[in-house]
């Protein structure tokens, strides 16, 4: 696990702030405000990603997909994937995936104690190899799993995002699925956010919608393929046509043939 360092901003508790969250420090809180001063959608947007998020592992759980790898995974909110899957399929098992000492202490105490379903590894996602070894003690890989990476992949160059999202889907059995979401920015004003959040030492990229549509590689996409977040498989009784705006979360699912 590494250090506890509270003066250093951390991806997942600036996450959990922009959720409302309380387990995050000054430290957090300041890139937070920074990067809200400057691009004000960014906490609606961000409330938007764990929507998208639960529908996609609902929509997965709905497929049959009883295994679920949350990489990335941050603090732990409600619905948290366990949750979202076990409400389709009661004995859905979840591995979570995170480095952040904070994450992991509190995934230990408030979501794995107790429940063998559960599996939480302490993980650098840039290291595949070692992530699939220690999921593998909670997660059959031979079998069909959803792997999520949301909200992950903008803190990655272009190429780097690829082969990342490649490592893991050549471990993916076929049939499995994968979820990916990533903030964006469309004029001047929003794309001084991805400044803002770098500004924490941690480097978020802009990433084109044709860019993210290549993390997915060869995959196909499921339909409605790469979209604004709020229009893949709303819960909308009736068609909305989504007004024009700065930022927005660009997401999407495929399968893996």
């Amino acid at each position: 696990m590494a250090d506890f360092d509270p003066s250093t901003p951390s991806i997942a508790r600036i996450y959990d702030y922009l959720l409302g969250g309380k387990d995050n420090f000054a430290a957090d809180r300041e890139v937070a405000e920074r990067l809200l001063a400057v691009a004000p959608l960014t906490a609606e947007v961000t409330l938007e990603n764990r929507q998208f998020l639960a529908r996609a592992v609902t929509w997965a759980a709905d497929q049959g997909i009883s295994q679920f790898i949350d990489q990335g995974c941050g603090m732990p909110t409600v619905p948290n994937t366990h949750q979202t899957a076990r409400a389709v399929i009661p004995d859905a098992r979840v591995a979570y995936v995170d480095n952040d000492p904070v994450v992991l202490s509190h995934l230990l105490a408030l979501v794995a104690k107790g429940d063998p379903g559960v599996t939480v590894v302490d993980g650098d996602v840039r290291e595949p190899d070692k992530i699939l070894d220690a999921v593998a003690a909670g997660i059959d890989l031979t079998a069909p799993a959803c792997l999520v990476m949301g909200f992950l992949l903008h803190f990655f160059p272009a190429e780097a995002a690829r082969d990342l999202v490649a490592g893991y889907v050549a471990a993916l059995a076929p049939g499995s699925y994968v979820v990916l979401s990533a903030g964006r920015a469309d004029d001047e004003g929003a794309k001084a956010g991805f400044g803002a959040y770098s500004s924490g030492g941690t480097k978020a990229y802009n990433h084109s919608v044709a860019d993210f549509a290549s993390f997915f590689g060869p995959l196909e996409l499921v339909p409605p393929g790469v979209v604004d977040s709020r229009e893949w498989r709303p819960d909308w009784a009736e068609p909305v046509r989504l007004p024009p705006r700065d930022g927005q979360v660009i997401a999407g699912v495929a399968r893996v043939a």
